[in-house]
């Protein structure tokens, strides 16, 4: 398949068991001016004390942080929901943090996540499932690929738990499914395609005129 002619705005992740090793993995491979706002739920015990932010940051370029109530997003940087708060993008792109009730047994929930970016992204956010134990984020997934967005899944023979990619793949038409080694270089591909893709549609209107 190739890569969609498109200027993708932001980029949504949601990993449950297995998920650090993953994360770590991917988020390792994008470089320091990767221009996408990373916003990621990754389930934890919802009474811990979060060191996910610190773990990440040993193994990435890019900037972590836990998400703020309010925050504005920026591109380049990578959002964690807290241990126990649903993360949400508002309209405005702005993050807000809510302790409603559970989704599917997880607060923070990969669904509400998803479906909350594809309000505020439409058809330019990519959405990535990677390992996990149960189907959260297989809903949101299906509504980021509904809306024209980019559905992106790890192999669930790479994944620790399989049972997340699985129930993502089946609950709707994935762009591509890949071993977690691949995943970030095909994130850099994604994002550096638009631009190349544009001058090239540019140079044929040119040629044609």
């Amino acid at each position: 398949m190739s890569l969609p002619c498109k200027e993708f705005q932001a980029l949504v992740i949601g990993s449950s068991a297995g998920g650090v090793y993953a994360l770590s993995a991917v988020l390792s491979t994008l470089p320091a001016d990767f221009s996408l706002p990373i916003l990621i739920v990754q389930h934890m015990h919802p009474h811990s004390k979060s060191q996910l932010a610190s773990i990440l940051q040993k193994k990435a370029q890019l900037s972590i942080r836990e998400a703020e109530e309010k925050e504005r997003i920026q591109p380049g940087v990578v959002y964690l929901a807290p241990p126990n708060y649903h993360l949400l993008v508002e309209l405005d792109r702005h993050l807000a943090l809510s302790i409603d009730e559970r989704v599917n047994y997880s607060r923070p929930a990969i669904d509400l996540l998803f479906e909350s970016a594809v309000d505020a992204y439409r058809d330019k956010l990519i959405g990535l499932i990677l390992t996990g134990a149960n189907s959260d984020g297989a809903a949101g997934l299906r509504r980021i690929k509904q809306a024209g967005g980019y559905a992106l899944v790890q192999d669930p023979q790479s994944a620790e738990a399989d049972a997340m990619p699985l129930a993502a793949c089946s609950a709707t038409s994935v762009d591509k499914v890949l071993p977690l080694h691949e995943i970030g270089p095909h994130l850099l591909q994604l994002v550096n395609h638009y631009p190349r893709c544009l001058n090239a549609r540019r140079s044929e209107l040119k040629h044609s005129s």
